[in-house]
């Protein structure tokens, strides 16, 4: 099995825990960072901007993406454009529709073009796929967040859709696709196999990383070992 280090595809961790982003920026394989701003509303953020700050101040130098939070499409562009401005190295998410199902594909066209490195969020079907590739094809360069793991979720194979995706995107050459919100640690092997670009991970994904490549008869005695100890400590009896 292939070290993680030495995949292509590239990891960013997922999360709004800035001590744990701290501590994920020290490893090299942690190539950039992605929020949301639910991730922030669980990890006690009151202050967007200044928690943005923060961050861009300790991690300089990889891609973090920061998303609006409007559902109206031009205070969403007046905070994409704010967004921009905070960092060479941000880029902003925009949501593929507003909660009324408008798609905010001119949205995204304009902001791309007017050099606004956008990351588009929460696609799930290759139409989007297709209709986000052509609103960025010509501008700066962009990340398109396909959640795979959204779409297992609902009983379907997300693989074929995700190499389909990367086929499609690659009419934009700018862009580079997402694997977000994966569910397991195989995903990222499955998204370097079929050539996606990025893939989120979140801590508890990425914390089993020390499990690549571990001998199997010994995970299995380990497991063994587990049931028996978590028996003996609770004093079951027959």
């Amino acid at each position: 099995m292939t070290p993680v280090e030495q995949l292509a595809v590239q990891i960013f961790a997922d999360g709004a825990d800035l001590p744990s982003m701290l501590e994920l920026y020290r490893k090299p394989y942690i190539k950039g960072f992605t929020t949301n701003p639910t991730l922030i509303r669980k990890a006690g953020v009151s202050d967007y901007r200044a928690f943005a700050q923060q961050v861009l101040e300790a991690i300089p130098d990889r891609p973090i993406s920061f998303e609006v939070f409007s559902d109206e499409f031009e205070e969403m562009e007046r905070q994409a454009r704010e967004i921009a401005r905070w960092g060479e190295n941000v880029y902003v998410k925009v949501p593929v529709t507003n909660t009324r199902r408008e798609p905010s594909y001119e949205l995204v066209r304009r902001l791309s073009n007017d050099g606004v490195r956008v990351n588009v969020t929460a696609l799930m079907t290759l139409d989007q796929v297709t209709a986000v590739a052509e609103a960025v094809g010509s501008g700066a360069p962009a990340c398109v967040s396909v959640f795979a793991g959204r779409v297992a979720d609902t009983g379907v194979d997300p693989v074929p859709l995700m190499a389909e995706a990367v086929r499609r995107l690659a009419r934009a050459p700018q862009a580079e696709l997402i694997w977000a919100s994966p569910r397991e640690l195989l995903n990222i092997f499955q998204a370097d196999a079929i050539g996606c670009h990025i893939i989120t991970v979140t801590t508890d994904i990425l914390e089993k990383l020390s499990l690549v490549g571990r001998d199997l008869e010994d995970y299995s005695l380990d497991t063994v070992q587990m049931f028996y100890s978590d028996a003996t400590q609770a004093g079951f009896a027959l």
